[in-house]
């Protein structure tokens, strides 16, 4: 029972309190943080000495603004009281193999609620995708069912969004969540919106290099303004119609991405669309590590919440 996919060179799956293993994921973790040289996380001085050890960590001093620190101040790791190698195996296992907190509850015998809070503020430390669009590129919606989970109700629970036909709303707990897929520099972005409408369209739409931007829609009508727009060259298939691909004018690969959000929401049973954001970022974050080996795609990961 070991992670074979070379997380870390030697970190049995059940032996998280040896310390060889502790040493391994520390200093892989310390590479990482420090790979630029040692320097204060308050002031941001490089004059700094070895002070001592705080419980199990290297702590350093600072000469100029006098103040001690270690690999995990000013980090989400901070007074963390689950172990820094169980923390990074949580991080990897959430973000590579989708495992629910349930079950990294059962295999690491913490407190649910605690796995969960670190789980939670490691998906809020993500930072946003940038859209820098080259073009040409699709743009596709689709449509979760994410009511208030987790929310106090002051009235009975009424039906969700996902039974009515038709596209759904942010109010009517179906919100849509847009995926764009960027064939000039391979970029896939998944973005949930509060309404799928035309200035919505233009807000995801508008950072882009080139003069005119080619997009591929399909026939949903929010996209229709893009037609008179000299900023915009528009080439759209009419999926009511029986068509779904025109020579390169399709949105197949954003609904195959699309495809893979859903299967990445499955596993948490109901989603707050409140929270929809911080369930997407990780995802975002998956796709960049799937095809990296174990050992890259750790380091991809401290670094995003550093």
């Amino acid at each position: 029972a070991e992670v074979t996919d070379d997380l870390f060179t030697a970190i049995p799956r059940h032996s998280y309190t040896s310390n060889s293993t502790f040493i391994t994921s520390t200093r892989h973790y310390e590479q990482v943080r420090w790979r630029d040289g040692i320097y204060c996380p308050r002031c941001q001085s490089v004059s700094v000495i070895k002070h001592g050890s705080y419980r199990e960590y290297q702590r350093y001093l600072c000469k100029d603004c006098d103040r001690t620190f270690n690999p995990k101040t000013g980090t989400i790791f901070a007074h963390a009281k689950i172990g820094l190698d169980r923390l990074l195996f949580v991080f990897y296992s959430f973000l590579r193999f989708n495992t629910s907190i349930r079950q990294l509850d059962a295999e690491l015998k913490v407190s649910y609620r605690s796995l969960r809070r670190r789980v939670e503020q490691f998906a809020r430390t993500l930072d946003a995708p940038t859209l820098d669009l080259v073009g040409p590129v699709e743009i596709d919606e689709f449509y979760i069912s994410a009511g208030k989970k987790g929310r106090e109700r002051d009235r009975e629970s009424r039906s969700r969004g996902l039974s009515k036909r038709g596209r759904g709303t942010y109010e009517e707990d179906k919100p849509p969540v847009f995926t764009l897929v960027d064939r000039g520099s391979d970029q896939k972005y998944v973005v949930p919106a509060k309404s799928a409408d035309e200035a919505t369209v233009r807000l995801l739409l508008d950072n882009h290099e080139k003069e005119s931007l080619t997009v591929y829609t399909d026939g949903f009508r929010s996209y229709d303004p893009l037609d008179e727009d000299e900023d915009y060259h528009r080439e759209s298939v009419i999926h009511g119609d029986g068509e779904y691909v025109d020579g390169d004018a399709h949105v197949n690969s954003c609904e195959s991405h699309a495809s893979l959000a859903r299967r990445w929401l499955s596993p948490h049973r109901g989603v707050s669309k409140d929270k929809l954001t911080a369930y997407l970022r990780p995802f975002q974050l998956r796709r960049r590590i799937l095809p990296k080996p174990g050992r890259e795609a750790l380091k991809e990961i401290v670094q995003a919440v550093l």
